[in-house]
């Protein structure tokens, strides 16, 4: 065969090839665009993930720090050449052309002061023009920043979209605020079951000390540490959270103290699980139950009574209960209790019932079996895993010296 032939083959066997090769490579892109989904379909998937990131940093409110991490989102979000976000105070980060900064904080005052969306057209920045909308941000009805989009021009579509960011980012600025409302109601309770512990608890125990000092120093002495345990303990400062061993430890000073002021009349029995020592739970969420256990339970009873604490591993949850045997509650009291009424009785109950569901949602709430005369049961069932929330311990508030810091 001719050269000239053989050449004119291969070229074709080579054209071919490319062809197929193209063909394939269409098919493929094409099957690509179809699992990315259509163009609304990945336009809604655009705007989430940037609205999602940016919401993160904008629950602290849009100061300077958040407002540099959010902007470059919500830039992208508005698709805008520049975006401002100026916070109450009047101070302006800029996402994009630094030098847009001046009119920013001019065109943010004028925008919380309308209470509207305000346009300003052909501003010169530098040797060029731009347009701008700002829109005002209003989070709880009072003034919270307003954010400021620079294009050129400005069309309706983003007049619109800025409104609708402001509103959106200032319902994340709520957000935050009501994160902080519970964060602070959390600490409220917790300083709630500290006065409960004060007065009452430290006046027994004090009384209890004091009367073995002349017939028992050494069992007095054992006395002072497990209150000074257990008071270091109950109001120490550091950490939301703990772990069940640090609670049951707390509980162990707090139980030989009332043994030594009710004697035999308080039985005590533990079944404990070691699988669950480690798991995480609000400071303060079982050493109250017990309290509740011995002054609302056993103190008015004639002859006292037992308490059974119990921690057992249940899969991905750890269930644990306390009971007394004791004079028990009227339920509908309990009702009322837990629902917030009744000052002043059983304030355990009711706090590290607010705080469960607080922090694991109402299916976690404290679930309470009991009725007069009938003993009281109370349980919780705590997840095992907790990832991001760190047990601080009772060791933290004390100095190089093993004293406490002030």
């Amino acid at each position: 065969m001719p050269e000239s032939m053989l050449l004119a083959a291969a070229a074709g066997v080579v054209a071919g090839a490319l062809a197929v090769g193209v063909v394939l490579l269409l098919r493929r892109l094409v099957v690509t665009s179809r699992e990315l989904g259509t163009d609304v379909e990945r336009a809604t998937y655009q705007t989430l993930h940037l609205a999602s990131r940016a919401a993160k940093h904008l629950r602290g409110g849009i100061g300077e720090t958040d407002a540099i991490r959010a902007g470059r989102h919500l830039r992208a979000l508005l698709g805008c050449e520049s975006l401002a976000l100026v916070d109450p105070a009047g101070t302006v980060t800029v996402e994009g052309d630094d030098a847009v900064r001046a009119v920013a904080g001019r065109l943010a005052a004028e925008a919380s002061a309308s209470g509207r969306p305000q346009v300003q057209r052909r501003i010169r920045i530098g040797e060029e023009e731009t347009d701008a909308v700002a829109a005002p941000i209003r989070a709880s009805g009072a003034p919270a920043g307003a954010i400021v989009a620079f294009a050129a021009p400005v069309r309706a579509g983003l007049v619109r979209a800025t409104g609708e960011v402001a509103d959106w980012v200032a319902a994340q600025v709520e957000l935050g605020e009501l994160d902080a409302s519970r964060a602070a109601l959390a600490e409220a309770e917790v300083r709630a079951l500290r006065a409960q512990i004060s007065p009452h608890f430290i006046y027994n125990s004090l009384n209890a000390i004091a009367s073995f000092i002349n017939t028992d120093p050494a069992k007095a002495r054992e006395l002072v540490l497990e209150f000074a345990d257990f008071t270091r303990y109950s109001f120490r400062r550091h950490g939301d959270f703990t772990t069940v061993a640090e609670e049951l430890r707390s509980i162990d000073s707090y139980l030989k103290l009332e043994r030594a002021r009710f004697g035999d009349r308080l039985r005590v029995s533990l079944q404990i699980a070691p699988e669950v020592l480690s798991t995480v739970v609000p400071f303060l969420s079982i050493q109250p139950l017990v309290e509740n256990a011995v002054r609302h339970g056993l103190e008015s009873k004639e002859g006292g009574g037992r308490i059974s604490i119990t921690a057992a591993d249940s899969g991905a949850f750890a269930e644990i209960s306390v009971e007394d045997d004791g004079v028990g509650i009227d339920p509908a009291v309990l009702e009322t209790v837990l629902a917030g009424g009744a000052p002043g009785e059983h304030v355990g109950l009711r706090n590290v019932d607010a705080r469960l569901r607080q922090v694991y949602g109402d299916e976690h709430g404290l679930v309470v079996e009991t009725n007069v005369g009938a003993g009281t049961l109370v349980r919780m069932r705590i997840p095992k895993s907790q990832p991001g929330r760190v047990a601080a311990s009772a060791d933290d508030d004390l100095g190089p010296d093993g004293r406490l810091e002030p």
